[in-house]
């Protein structure tokens, strides 16, 4: 199930001029499930990623990283579900370079202009043939408004699709926004989700799309946790095609700069929550903000610090008030001079713990109310500064172990 997430209307879907989208069954891992997904880009765009922090990334995240600095201009991705290709050493970099091959013959484009991407089970041989073979139906798919089965295509344990879109003005032109993610377990990127695409048509310097991509990473999915787990697979692309007509932005301070990079926030925002909120047996969506800290960084290790413990997050999942857990996630985050006397904790409105103790007006059934909703806030106060962060984190309940429990079955 999924915390207060339904799946994208098609219809609702912005497409993206310069972007077209195709999506076929290659039978990958299992027969009849949309699997291969293959993203067509006009000559022009430009295109940026960031990846996983996993030492033991994964053969499609290596070669993307190759081919993003060869700098040959990309024009096409190539995505499939069903088997990660990370863990198979020199014999998964050819058979992520083989499928790169395949999509530029096909094309008639460089390898070096194709970025591969995989998302499954780790430590399995990646089924090029097939991938090879289904490519032609996966191009001769593609349109400009294919976003939500694409968004379909690139799903594995996730219960529901996951895209969005948006539209903004930007120096008298209309500029599209879109975006599609997946993930629903093994989450706690160090920049990015297991993977997600962003694109628009606004015309972009592009020596500006690398640290966009990196400051729209970390506001989203660098906010996000699950499990705690960092993927091999992780990848989060921006795609600008240059396409609304705008004259380009040559600077992110901009008006026009800061307008587009707050509307592309807006969407990979809503994407990285709805991982959240579609996380393996999740049943609550937990916002944890951290305020008064010296600096954003120990604010971001007290916020996952909760957002990581078990034990904060089956007691969300039973609705038990163990509050004592939050505060317990708070001194150890790693904070060696914390005066523990100056710590408030808030359940949304609920103010729970004043100066390190128990609030004299906290009642048990006030928290019990809280932790009983489907969306919570957890608020600290660290009065030590004006710095805050946030994280985005669900409970753990049963069906998290049982779905992984049974993945590879």
């Amino acid at each position: 199930m999924s915390v207060n997430l339904s799946a994208p209307v098609a219809a609702e879907l912005l497409a993206v001029n310069g972007v077209r989208i195709g999506v076929t069954e290659a039978g990958v891992r299992k027969a009849n499930r949309k699997d291969l997904t293959v993203f067509l880009l006009d000559e022009g765009a430009a295109v940026a990623g960031v990846f996983t922090q996993n030492r033991f990334c994964a053969a499609p995240v290596q070669v993307s990283r190759e081919h993003l600095a060869a700098g040959k201009g990309i024009r096409a991705m190539v995505v499939n579900t069903g088997n990660a290709n990370a863990g198979t050493g020199a014999d998964g970099l050819a058979r992520a370079r083989a499928t790169c091959a395949a999509l530029a013959r096909e094309l008639n484009l460089a390898p070096e202009q194709i970025l591969p991407f995989s998302t499954g089970v780790i430590m399995e041989e990646l089924p090029v043939d097939r991938i090879v073979a289904g490519l032609p139906a996966a191009i001769a798919a593609a349109r400009a408004d294919n976003w939500a089965a694409a968004a379909e295509g690139i799903m594995t344990t996730d219960t529901l699709p996951k895209a969005f879109s948006r539209s903004v003005e930007v120096a008298g032109k209309t500029v599209c926004i879109t975006g599609i993610s997946k993930g629903a377990g093994m989450i706690r990127p160090n920049m990015a989700t297991m993977l997600g695409f962003l694109a628009t048509d606004a015309a972009i310097a592009p020596a500006l799309l690398q640290p966009l991509v990196k400051e729209l990473a970390d506001g989203s999915f660098n906010r996000v946790t699950i499990d705690g787990d960092t993927s091999t697979n992780d990848s989060f692309v921006l795609i600008a095609t240059g396409k609304a007509g705008n004259a380009p932005i040559d600077s992110l301070t901009s008006a026009e700069g800061q307008a587009l990079k707050a509307a592309l926030l807006e969407v990979a925002q809503k994407l990285a929550q709805a991982i959240v909120r579609d996380g393996e047996g999740a049943t609550k969506f937990i916002t944890v903000k951290v305020e008064g800290g010296r600096t954003e960084e120990e604010c971001r290790l007290v916020a996952y610090a909760i957002a990581h413990s078990p034990l904060v997050k089956t007691a969300f999942y039973a609705s038990d008030p163990n509050l004592g857990r939050i505060l317990a996630a708070v001194g150890y985050a790693g904070i060696d001079d914390l005066d523990q006397t100056r710590i408030d904790l808030y359940l949304d409105d609920v103010h729970v713990a004043v100066n390190g103790g128990r609030n004299p007006s906290y009642q048990e059934e006030d928290g019990q109310r809280v932790m009983k909703q489907q969306e919570i806030t957890v608020r600290v106060l660290l009065g030590r500064g004006n710095a805050a962060q946030t994280v985005w984190t669900c409970d753990f309940s049963h069906e998290y172990v049982t779905i992984n429990a049974d993945y590879r079955s």
